[in-house]
């Protein structure tokens, strides 16, 4: 059965992202934004005894090259 992609709405995101979530909405692997945290060019905020890896809104938004409004 093939998977059903739902349209991803930028005021729909909460203000803190997944891995995936990010991966999915610039079109790269998790693996690639991990890469990118390592690199400085993303950073990560750690959540959770695990340190699972949350990203601002904003700061994917601007990689995009999109302004949020009210800034």
């Amino acid at each position: 059965m093939a998977q059903v992609k739902r349209q991803l709405k930028l005021e729909d995101l909460p203000d803190l992202l997944t891995v995936r979530e990010v991966a999915d909405i610039l079109r790269v692997s998790p693996l690639t934004i991990k890469r990118w945290g390592k690199r400085g060019k993303l950073s990560a905020i750690r959540i959770n005894s695990r340190g699972d890896r949350r990203y601002r809104k904003e700061q994917v938004l601007w990689l995009l090259g999109i302004q949020p409004k009210g800034l």
